[in-house]
């Protein structure tokens, strides 16, 4: 069934980014995402909420990001790097 669903921009530019360097359509990675969000069960343990949370590029403030001039390649490389801060972080809460 066709739907018409509002999503901010910067969270579109970032599902395209991730369904492309998946190798994917934009349209199964988004049902797989919501499919994902609908069976998770009772509360979410802080470990599972790590792994989960939604990479976040500023779009105003000290450090922002032009989107417009980036590749997918750059995209990946900005992912693992915060990716690898908040693990970094993680490990040194044990």
């Amino acid at each position: 069934m066709r739907t018409t669903v509002d999503i901010p921009d910067m969270l579109l530019k970032h599902l395209k980014a991730r369904a492309a360097l998946e190798g994917r359509t934009l349209r199964d990675l988004v049902v797989d995402l919501v499919e994902k969000g609908l069976n998770v069960g009772g509360a979410v343990d802080a470990k599972q909420r790590f792994l989960a949370r939604p990479l976040v590029l500023p779009a105003r403030g000290p450090m922002a990001v032009d989107l417009s001039r980036m590749s997918n390649a750059d995209l990946h490389g900005l992912m693992n790097e915060d990716d690898d801060e908040r693990a970094i972080e993680l490990m040194a809460r044990r």
